[in-house]
């Protein structure tokens, strides 16, 4: 069994910048990939950025690219989602997520466990 836990979520202004941590706990995080996911009020869970376990492998989404940064320490068992020039639309629920594989994916089926999520709001 895998259990996420997310933290660092908070109120910050436009433009601030923010880390969100996830610490997976259990035998299982060895060779899985992770991936960070945000849910707005009213609106589905959506796909942020997604790590492979070598770190080898990254995605983001449109929305985030240049301004998130996904990081992994294996050797910590940690994974990182730094926040760049904050805008009031990231305000959302914050979800860490592994799943079964090493390789990254975009899709929130194919992930297996997740967080109970942080809160980032972003204030205009």
């Amino acid at each position: 069994q895998v259990q996420l836990v997310e933290s660092g979520g908070g109120l910050v202004q436009a433009g601030g910048s923010l880390r969100l941590s996830c610490a997976p706990s259990g035998r299982t995080f060895t060779s899985r990939a992770m991936g960070w996911f945000r849910q707005a009020p009213g609106r589905e869970r959506e796909f942020v950025a997604a790590i492979s376990w070598s770190g080898a492998s990254i995605g983001y989404a449109d929305s985030v690219k240049d301004r998130f940064t996904i990081s992994r320490d294996n050797a910590k068992n940690m994974v990182y989602l730094q926040m760049n020039s904050l805008k009031p639309e990231d305000t959302a629920v914050y979800y860490c997520a592994a799943r079964s594989g090493s390789a990254i994916s975009s899709q929130l089926r194919s992930y297996d466990y997740w967080g109970q999520g942080t809160q980032l709001t972003v204030s205009s």
